[in-house]
């Protein structure tokens, strides 16, 4: 298993490493310290083996989040964990609203961060429970991030809307119905008032949430989600 570690700190990269050594034998670390070096892994002949990749808010060479949605649009089903210093809720929401698959303060345990990547490893979405105390919503929450790898089952009474609810957020719905209507990602982003980055980054998370790698697949996928 290859996971890639972009951090510009060598204490916390040597850290990270010695954790997850724990995930087995067979682990393997592509390192990363800045974004000249994050881009060349990303798009490195080998990037498409990668099993994770957890990667620094700041790191020398990147300006906000431009380089996770850069690697989420280049590496769509490689799951991200974002490692960061700050502890703001409001980061946190919207970088797990943009596709990130969990956010890891840097003031956590290594076992927290160990258990963290198993469950994002399984297909789960890790939430900090200071987000979910800050949502008012923990137990809830915390039931949709640790069951994220098995959405409840369609029953045979919902509409098509209300499984796609199950799988996708409200904006990667909107997303998904103009992208039915086969508008391209110009249009979607002016009709939605956001910007085409950002329609990228929910058709990476759409592409994963419906197992599908482009936009006529998950199209077809979203009109044949009864038989989920």
């Amino acid at each position: 298993m290859r996971i890639l570690i972009a951090d510009d700190h060598r204490l916390i990269v040597e850290g990270v490493k010695l954790k997850l050594g724990e995930l087995g034998p067979d682990t393997e670390f592509v390192i990363a310290m800045d974004m000249a070096e994050l881009r060349d892994a990303i798009h490195a002949p080998e990037a498409g083996a990668l099993a994770l990749a957890l990667i620094d808010l700041a790191m020398p060479g990147v300006q906000g989040s431009e380089h996770l949605a850069e690697v989420i649009e280049k590496l769509p089903q490689v799951p991200v964990i974002v490692l960061s210093g700050s502890e703001d809720p409001v980061l946190m929401k919207g970088l797990l609203a943009m596709g990130v698959q969990g956010f890891i303060p840097k003031a956590y345990s290594p076992d927290v961060m160990l258990s963290a990547v198993r469950l994002v490893l399984s297909g789960g979405i890790y939430v900090p429970p200071l987000l979910l105390q800050e949502r008012g919503d923990g137990a809830a929450t915390a039931a949709v991030a640790t069951a994220a790898s098995a959405p409840p089952p369609a029953t045979p009474g919902d509409s098509l809307e209300e499984r796609l609810r199950k799988l996708l957020t409200e904006r990667q719905i909107d997303v998904l119905r103009l992208l039915s209507q086969g508008k391209p990602n110009k249009l979607i982003a002016r009709d939605l008032g956001i910007s085409e980055g950002t329609v990228k980054i929910h058709l990476a998370a759409i592409f994963r949430a419906l197992n599908v790698r482009n936009r006529v697949e998950a199209v077809v996928a979203s009109r044949r989600i009864s038989g989920l």
